[in-house]
């Protein structure tokens, strides 16, 4: 009987229930003690009655596989993990940055052997799950695949300086962006903003070589940790910063310049979208803002559909943004309009401090 961590789904496919079942006729806590003495549940009253609920999802996926079958449900091979591209996720950002998200035990003197190791490790994890997903819908042999595979990873690595500088000018963006900081290590430790930055970095690397399941996982670790969405795909600059962070969001095909600053909640996504005679939608259309240089947008800003925000503009807080503007714009939503709660009046601004 396959264990229910083995990732193992053919007995519950071919024998509902046939995986599960959970021994008792004194209820849950009889079911616990009911086990055998090497963990596995006798086969005996079903209290849950899992053997019919199995036998109903056992169906449910037929019948979802036979109606989808142009969107076929890949993977009896096996699927890249979420859990185990954390852990590459993980041990990336320590072998970029050992003595801050490294370890405890990192010191100057054992870093180089401590990065060393950390990648020869994550590399090997990371070009497991590579090798899962080109095989979960690969036409060509296995061994193909396996060279596929070694080759996009050994490209990977051979990134990994040029993310690590590029990285670097992120967090020297966001000390000069944020007065509250008090280091770069701050920055670098505390901010989700550049947790959310390492793994795009990582990730936009991936998508780009062929990658993109494995890309879009890491990036939805980083968006489940820090509330910010950044497809893969984006095409982001140079000291790239996002103050605070949460609720911002960056399209498929967004183009981020240079030097641009995000706060909480900005959105730069679409407008609309293409569809087919069918009804389907068109993928990888460019719809979504291209952000030029130095370009700073403010709290809750939406921006939608293929418009250019252009260098040095300041995009206020709470605009609703739909057609581009030139460079060195600035705009702002219409002002507040405050009123006396006891007779109604408008109250006109305070007069601007010199």
């Amino acid at each position: 009987m396959a264990s229910p961590n083995s990732g193992d789904t053919s007995a519950a496919d071919s024998r509902p229930g046939g995986a599960l079942s959970l021994a008792t006729s004194g209820g849950p806590q009889a079911a616990v003690d009911g086990q055998a003495a090497d963990g596995a549940a006798t086969p005996d009253d079903d209290f849950w009655n899992v053997e019919d609920i199995a036998g109903e999802l056992s169906e449910i996926r037929r019948s979802r596989r036979a109606e989808g079958r142009q969107h076929a449900e890949h993977g009896a091979e096996g699927f890249p993990s979420r859990v185990r591209l954390a852990k590459v996720a993980e041990e990336l950002c320590g072998a970029l940055f050992p003595l801050r998200l490294g370890p405890d035990f990192v010191r100057r003197h054992n870093e180089a052997t401590f990065v060393t190791q950390s990648l020869q490790i994550a590399l090997s994890r990371l070009q497991a799950q590579v090798r899962l997903e080109l095989l979960y819908a690969a036409k060509e042999a296995r061994q193909a695949v396996e060279q596929r595979a070694d080759a996009l990873v050994l490209e990977f690595s051979r990134r990994l300086p040029d993310i690590r500088r590029l990285l670097d000018l992120d967090i020297d963006a966001a000390f000069r962006g944020d007065p509250a900081a008090r280091s770069l290590d701050e920055v670098l430790i505390c901010y989700p903003g550049l947790l959310a930055i390492i793994h795009h970095r990582l990730a936009h690397a991936l998508h780009g070589l062929g990658a993109p399941l494995v890309a879009r996982i890491l990036s939805e670790i980083a968006h489940g940790a820090t509330g910010i969405d950044i497809h893969p795909a984006a095409r982001i600059g140079r000291g790239f910063f996002i103050d605070h962070g949460t609720g911002v969001v960056v399209g498929e095909t967004a183009i981020v310049g240079d030097n641009v600053r995000l706060y909480q909640g900005v959105t730069l996504g679409a407008k609309d979208f293409t569809t087919e005679s069918s009804g389907a939608l068109v993928r990888a259309l460019p719809r979504h803002p291209i952000v030029e240089d130095d370009v700073v947008i403010y709290a809750a800003a939406t921006i939608l559909g293929r418009v250019t925000i252009g260098r040095g503009s300041e995009i206020g807080g709470n605009v609703w943004l739909t057609h581009s503007v030139p460079p060195y714009s600035r705009v702002s939503q219409a002002r507040a309009l405050v009123t006396n709660g006891q007779t109604g009046n408008a109250v006109p601004p305070p007069t601007p401090l010199n």
